[in-house]
């Protein structure tokens, strides 16, 4: 892929994950396209197999391809572009920015569509602003009804992401920890691993944008609780005046205590939930149901996940030698040692 001519891609300001690639693209300086709306329907582009936000289009033999899922687009990026890397040269460094990076889209967004579609005024909100970026010069009559749409869609699919009666007190009490913990980690950094970003900061930055800056109660919450956490979301927005240097990446031997912290949270919330999911779609069962911090966990089975446990698993059975013990040993005690 040349550089020289910039990346289509189309996305949504509400979808995390266009955040996320969106803000990936412009610390890295990478030119890029940004198709919304109309303008991705005008574009006469091809469809991708899976319908997801974003999509890239890549160079291909035969035209443009289409592409989805940000985790292997990152990387697929890191080849087709030198310099200002967002993964760890450390082998052991980039296998935790891997997991965590999954924690950011298989968890927290949990929390991110929860607060979105369960309490009334952020289903308002989002029910009047969502359609409109579809249309910016839509009447209030003509948006009306797309709104409605919209919520019942999406209140529909609250499934999806395991939010119910049963799980909502776990998501939000996930939330409020993580943010503190975060907050805690941010006066170490600013990011996961030291002065320059990773993949899996634009994974929680991407979550973030709309729990900690579009959606009331959780702007709120997060607001009171965790300015800082706030003030990092503006921040990381656009990095692209930042000027890495190779030792601005912590050394394995030298990270704050304030990390695990944070993987034992991902070990006391992502790793049951993944590991019952996989084991529910192994078995074929119906429904998913383990225990999540003494609290029981209930939804169905979400295949997509099941896949990412394997991808983890993978990236996991790559280290060996020093590079699996200092992996093992940040991990001991956080709970996420059970996913291996």
């Amino acid at each position: 892929m040349s550089m020289s001519q910039p990346i289509a891609l189309r996305g949504a300001p509400g979808s995390p994950y266009t955040r996320k690639m969106l803000a990936v693209l412009r610390y890295r300086r990478i030119p890029y396209r940004f198709l919304v709306g109309l303008w991705a329907q005008n574009a006469g582009l091809p469809a991708p197999k899976v319908d997801l936000l974003p999509t890239f289009y890549f160079d291909a033999d035969d035209g443009l391809e289409a592409v989805v899922d940000s985790t292997p687009i990152i990387r697929r990026l890191e080849e087709d572009a030198m310099g200002r890397s967002v993964i760890p040269d450390d082998t052991a460094l980039a296998f935790l920015d891997y997991l965590l990076e999954d924690y950011a889209d298989e968890w927290l967004t949990k929390a991110m569509f929860h607060y979105r579609w369960w309490y009334e005024p952020d289903i308002e909100l989002a029910g009047e602003i969502l359609p409109r970026w579809r249309d910016l010069t839509a009447s209030a009559a003509v948006i009306e009804p797309r709104a409605q749409t919209v919520r019942d869609r999406q209140i529909g699919r609250l499934y999806v992401v395991g939010s119910n009666d049963v799980t909502a007190p776990v998501i939000e009490a996930s939330y409020r920890r993580f943010l503190q913990r975060f907050d805690e980690h941010i006066g170490n950094g600013p990011f996961l691993f030291g002065t320059r970003p990773a993949a899996a900061d634009f994974g929680l930055f991407g979550q973030l944008t709309q729990l900690a800056a579009f959606d009331p109660t959780p702007a709120k919450l997060t607001a009171d609780a965790a300015p800082r956490v706030l003030a990092w979301v503006q921040t990381v927005d656009d990095l692209s005046g930042l000027e890495p240097r190779e030792d601005d990446w912590t050394p394995r031997d030298s990270l704050p205590a304030t990390l695990q912290e944070l993987l034992a949270e991902v070990g006391r919330t992502y790793v049951p939930v993944m590991l019952a999911n996989a084991q529910a779609i192994d078995t074929g069962a119906e429904q998913v149901e383990t225990e999540v911090d003494g609290q029981p966990w209930l939804q169905r089975p979400f295949p997509y996940q099941a896949k990412c446990l394997q991808w983890v698993r993978q990236e996991y059975a790559r280290l060996d030698g020093d590079d699996r013990e200092c992996v093992d040993t940040t991990l001991a005690g956080t709970g996420c040692e059970a996913l291996f």
